[in-house]
This record gives C-alpha cells, structure tokens and sequence, in this order.
C-alpha cells in the first residue's frame, strides 16, 4: 500500500536518521548509460526541512551520483526497515553536489562528525515526492555496527592520497560523464 505524504515531518525525519544504511539511485538521460543504485552508511546523512536532505558523500571506487547529478539532478533515496515494523521510504527529487569550495561547504559539513573522513562532496536533494510503501517483504536483520574500513582506508591514503585517487577514478563517470568539481588525471 503505497502513501504519498506532503512532507518530511519531524516523526519521519527521526525515523530517516535512525536508519543505518539508506540507498540512492541516478540514471543518466542517455539510455545506453548505467542507472546507479549506491549503498550509504555510517553517520551521512541530515532531514534539513521539510522537503530538503543531505548526505555527506565519500569517496567510493566511482562517482557516478554526481555525474548523473551534474548531468540532470534527477535522485531517488531509499531506505528500509530491517528491524522494527516493516516500512520502505522513498524521497524523490532533484540533487545538486555541493564541492569543498564551494561557500556554503562548511555549513554544511559541519552537520557530519569531523571523524568521518575521506568526504569528496555533500549531495543536497530538493524532495519532490515523499513516498511510503509496505515492506512486508524486506528480511528483519540484526545491525552490528559500522563497518571501519573505509575510514582505515582513508586515513592510511592521507589527504594528498585521497586527492590523487579522486582525480583518477571519481572525475568521470563509466559512462564519461564528468563528475561536477572533481579534477581528472592528466
């Protein structure tokens, strides 16, 4: 039974960040390009308002949201209950990336705790549809915890590390879509 709500209430909002993990999902326009459906954890993401959300975005093996992004905004995040009663929440909407020099970075990324390293960018999204469905069919599962290997990775790359590997495997998409504010390897 799927339910449309108008917005983001602060009811919801709890229950969006209480979730250990969500996902989210691009497309680019051509219909030869990949769709991107992309897992997220650890303590990334903020209900900003009503109808607006953030997600501290790490660095992955690819970058593909913020190509898709650059490309034509258009994201869907999902999360579900894995404990509690059964609920799949959708936002959909329109993202932009917002890069590290850009002004308004650190009032943004000052919502994230400072021990989360290896940040390339923050995802904002514009939730234009609010959708709920069933989840009768998602497993219970026990959470156990983060993992911490991205952020031993991150440390142990260092920041001029995680620069260089930016540049060369987050500037372009796999399709050669560039991703906005990353800098690609000569």
């Amino acid at each position: 039974m799927a339910k449309l709500y108008p917005e983001i209430d602060t009811e919801m909002a709890a229950w969006i960040e209480a979730q250990p993990l969500f996902f989210n999902a691009t497309a680019p326009l051509s219909e030869e390009g990949h769709i991107n459906l992309s897992p997220r954890g650890l303590d990334t993401l903020r209900v900003l308002g009503p109808r607006e959300v953030v997600y501290l975005d790490l660095t992955g093996s690819g970058n593909e949201t913020a190509a898709h992004l650059g490309e034509n905004g258009r994201i869907t995040l999902m999360f579900c209950a894995f404990s509690g009663k059964p609920k799949i929440l959708r936002l959909y909407g329109r993202g932009m990336v917002v890069t590290p020099e850009e002004p308004e970075w650190d009032s943004l990324r000052c919502l994230f705790p400072a021990s989360i390293k290896g940040e390339r960018q923050i995802v904002r999204v514009d939730v234009r549809r609010i959708q709920s469905s069933c989840g009768f069919g998602v497993p219970l599962m026990e959470y156990k915890g983060q993992r911490d290997e991205l952020m031993a990775w991150t440390e142990k790359k260092g920041p001029e590390g995680i620069k260089e590997y930016h540049a060369r495997k987050n500037a372009v998409s796999i399709d050669g879509l560039p991703a906005p504010g990353m800098v690609q390897e000569d």
